[in-house]
């Protein structure tokens, strides 16, 4: 659930940055890191969701 925190905060973070007026240069190199640290939780979860799980259910039908 760590991730799904993460996501939450990053959401309203870049959904509020624009009002801060802050400069120009320093929003994008913020939104670019936001973006990355999106990316790479994502990956993450993505990763995570492709472990292939393997099952010995039908061991018996295997040929020897």
């Amino acid at each position: 659930m760590r991730k799904g925190r993460v996501f939450l905060v990053l959401g309203i973070w870049i959904a509020i940055l624009p009002y801060f007026g802050i400069p120009h240069f320093w929003k994008n190199i913020l939104m670019t890191l936001s973006g990355l640290i999106l990316v790479y939780i994502s990956y993450l979860i993505y990763r995570e969701e492709k472990k292939e799980v393997t099952y010995d259910n039908f061991s018996e039908n295997r040929e020897p």
